[in-house]
């Protein structure tokens, strides 16, 4: 896999216009599905599922719409 763009935290590939641009390797640590409050659904699909993402967010409701998009750290550890 030869590809010479890296997105190690791509979530539902928000920062591409092209979210299957075959020049970029997806990669998150999840892998999920959600229905957000408008009906829209949010799929988290990388290419890649790796073992490490930075959570940036800790004070966020865990059903929260940033929470399912970005993930949030594990208070418990």
């Amino acid at each position: 896999m030869n590809k010479p763009v890296l997105d190690v935290c791509c979530g539902s590939r928000m920062f591409y216009f092209n979210k299957f641009d075959e020049r970029v390797l997806f990669c998150d640590k999840r892998k999920e599905s959600h229905i957000l409050c408008d009906g829209r659904v949010l799929n988290i699909n990388p290419d890649v599922q790796v073992c490490f993402e930075p959570p940036h967010l800790i004070k966020v409701g865990h059903r929260s719409w940033l929470a399912k998009k970005y993930g949030q750290l594990n208070k418990s550890t």
